[in-house]
């Protein structure tokens, strides 16, 4: 496990990023006219469609083993079903820009889980200061709204939240996969995620009585082709290069594309204490990461 990446890494992880903040952009569209799960459905359920595709004009071939596929569903439900829900959930009640700085503390779970998880990803000084820095950040994000009380928006809040926690157990549950081609987990997972997905929403939601417009489409198209498709083949492909905190740091740089989707094209307009906190986050995915303090003590 390479912990230090390379420039090729890095502008991999810079490409996922712009790509991921766009899907908070995707998602904050796509909840004006569908719900939740049936949005979670569309998405995973068009991007297993064109991966499975891929995998067979490409020439690979999918697993039998049943374990593998067991494993399928289990990565499917931790880093696509319920968080890609919670988020999508808590889109209804916040901007697309909040939701992504939250986003952003998913190194912060995956620092500690990493170090009791997994025997090359040990907790360092750096990084215990990384995480205190990243928890600073969503309590000033938090703490002023629950000042006025519990309510939907902090319901909101909270499950982004809960999503970053779930995408740091899929980082390093996913480290199981690195000697497999990253298309074939990519196409994998997300069969197992629609698998999963197709039952919920119809029993819970009733797709087929949503009104989806052509814009509504649209988003959805770029929700999963680009936002899911694509970023899971780059995902899997550095995680099994770089390990699950570095995978993780493409959080670092998400909220920035989807801030600037947010605020331009949806007109949202982040408070003070949005930018104070993703400030604090960001400072600690700098401690976590490492690199930019041993620059400075040279």
């Amino acid at each position: 496990m390479n912990n230090v990446m390379g420039a090729r890494l890095w502008c991999l992880i810079v490409i996922l990023s712009i790509i991921w903040g766009a899907s908070f952009f995707f998602v904050e569209i796509a909840v004006e006219k569908m719900t939740p799960l049936t949005i979670v459905l569309c998405r995973v359920g068009f991007a297993a469609f064109l991966l499975l595709g891929f995998v067979r004009l490409t020439g690979r071939k999918m697993p039998k083993n049943p374990g593998i596929w067991g494993a399928f569903l289990a990565l499917g439900a931790l880093n696509n079903v319920i968080p890609f829900s919670l988020i999508t959930w808590g889109q209804n009640h916040i901007d697309s820009s909040l939701a992504a700085i939250l986003n952003a503390t998913a190194p912060v779970f995956s620092v500690i889980l990493a170090h009791f998880l997994t025997k090359d990803e040990p907790l360092t000084r750096n990084r215990l200061a990384g995480v205190l820095f990243g928890w600073g950040g969503v309590a000033l994000l938090i703490g002023i709204d629950a000042l006025n009380g519990v309510g939907m928006k902090i319901a909101g809040q909270v499950a982004v939240l809960g999503a970053a926690l779930l995408y740091a157990f899929a980082a390093i549950f996913g480290r199981r996969f690195k000697d497999i081609d990253p298309v074939v987990v990519s196409a994998g997972m997300l069969t197992g995620s629609t698998m999963i997905m197709i039952p919920l929403s119809f029993i819970i939601e009733q797709p087929f009585s949503l009104s989806p417009t052509a814009v509504t489409w649209a988003a959805l198209f770029g929700l999963s082709a680009i936002s899911t498709s694509l970023a899971y083949i780059i995902y899997f492909y550095v995680l099994s290069k770089a390990g699950a905190t570095n995978i993780l740091l493409v959080t670092f740089l998400i909220p920035v594309s989807a801030i600037f989707l947010g605020m331009v094209v949806l007109g949202e307009t982040p408070g003070w204490n949005a930018f104070a906190g993703m400030g604090l986050i960001f400072i600690g995915l700098v401690f976590i990461d490492g690199r930019l303090l041993k620059r400075f003590k040279k």
